[in-house]
């Protein structure tokens, strides 16, 4: 592909991860001043739509072993499986490429993915729920902005959930007047609009700011002694699986297990900042992609480490049936054990993964006076200047996205 316009011929597999990552690359350009915004966040919206609709689901749950063997070893040449935190993400970046260009429709499309997604993971107990944060802000501000009382309360509700936002407050307070949607969060973070600054007047405008910085760890493989890969699995072996496993540690062979791991993420440390008209803001609801990321796949690695040695177990069954198969003996036993090598040397864990997904996400939201203001944004060393006119009643949103 010679241009951001251009997309491969076939967009699964491999491609669609090409596809997420320049996305990302495509945001951080049109963020950053240096290409035509409208049409760069167009394309970074154009690339993560397909990349949604062709990058699977991946299950970490303990009862998915098989999903886990297939996809994370041996087949990085198939289909690519997204832990839910990354689908989770795709429709949050896509809504900060819609808003940045005032497509409100856009946006709600992608609240209604990210709501689907939400809901597949309340339903699977899948892992990185916690990341829901930024996109049901967003997703509450599109439907805040597009008119929709109800629909905007209950997004900022489950934002409200995951995450601090002191912003709300003035916005809970003025959409409770026309929405019904009610509960307790809402009602506490209402109250604080009622302080002594009082809600803003209803002809102001709202600016949002959104960060996006760093990139999150990549996947790494990791190759370990079969005595060592047990130590690490917590019950999610079969009673079966694991007398083998023990019975094969046992031998004081050096037998290898291979698995997929987390590196270190990139660049995740720093302080946004935005300043309005030369005065300094504070940011809210700063999110740890990184960390959830980390988080949720530690908690899934015992299930990983399993189906790493429940694959080595068929490996070595393999070797075992060709001794038997040639008659023993030294010529068995040497076929036997250059069968396992060759398996164990195709039984490669699969590192793909969204690279240039970002470490960090930081959220700030101000209401301004209708008119012209000037904001600077600063991340990891990078400072941009804008400058945006507010309609009364108006709003927009500024995004710097930094993967570095």
């Amino acid at each position: 592909m010679k241009s951001p316009a251009e997309l491969p011929e076939k967009v699964g597999g491999d491609n669609a991860l090409l596809l997420l990552d320049r996305a990302m690359i495509l945001q951080q350009l049109a963020s950053s001043g240096r290409e035509t915004s409208t049409k760069t966040y167009s394309w970074a919206s154009r690339d993560l739509e397909i990349a949604d609709k062709q990058v699977e689901v991946l299950d970490l749950s303990r009862g998915a072993m098989d999903d886990i063997g297939k996809y994370l070893f041996s087949d990085a040449t198939g289909p690519y499986k997204a832990p839910t935190y990354e689908k989770l993400m795709i429709n949050t970046m896509n809504m900060i490429n819609y808003l940045a260009r005032g497509d409100l429709n856009g946006a709600k499309v992608e609240a209604r993915r990210l709501a689907v997604m939400q809901k597949f993971i309340d339903a699977h107990e899948g892992r990185g729920a916690s990341l829901s944060g930024p996109g049901s802000y967003l997703a509450g501000f599109a439907f805040e902005k597009s008119g929709d009382a109800s629909e905007a309360l209950r997004y900022y509700d489950e934002a409200l959930q995951y995450g601090h936002y002191p912003s709300l407050a003035d916005a809970v307070s003025r959409l409770s007047k026309d929405g019904g949607y009610r509960s307790p969060r809402l009602t506490e973070i209402a109250r604080e609009a009622t302080g002594d600054k009082g809600s803003a007047p209803d002809d102001s405008a709202d600016l949002l700011v959104v960060f996006g910085f760093g990139r999150v760890p990549a996947k790494i493989a990791r190759r370990v002694p079969i005595g060592l890969a047990l130590t690490l699995v917590s019950g999610a072996l079969s009673p079966n699986d694991e007398a083998k496993a023990n019975y094969l540690a046992a031998q004081g062979l050096v037998t290898w297990v291979n698995f997929p791991e987390l590196g270190h993420a990139h660049g995740q440390y720093g302080t946004p900042g935005f300043a309005l008209d030369g005065s300094w803001q504070e940011l809210e609801g700063a999110l740890s992609v990184d960390e959830e990321a980390k988080r949720a796949w530690d908690d899934a690695k015992g299930t990983v480490v399993a189906s790493a040695i429940t694959r080595l177990i068929a490996r070595v069954a393999t070797g075992e049936v060709v001794r038997q198969t040639t008659g023993g003996g030294v010529v068995g036993a040497l076929l036997s054990l250059g069968t396992q090598a060759t398996l164990t040397a195709v039984d490669t864990p699969d590192t793909r993964s969204w690279s240039t997904l970002p470490a960090r996400i930081a959220i700030g939201r101000v209401r301004v006076p209708a008119g012209k203001h000037y904001i600077d944004l600063e991340a990891r060393g990078v400072r941009r200047r804008r400058s945006v006119t507010l309609a009364p009643g108006g709003w927009a949103l500024l995004n710097l996205t930094v993967l570095r």
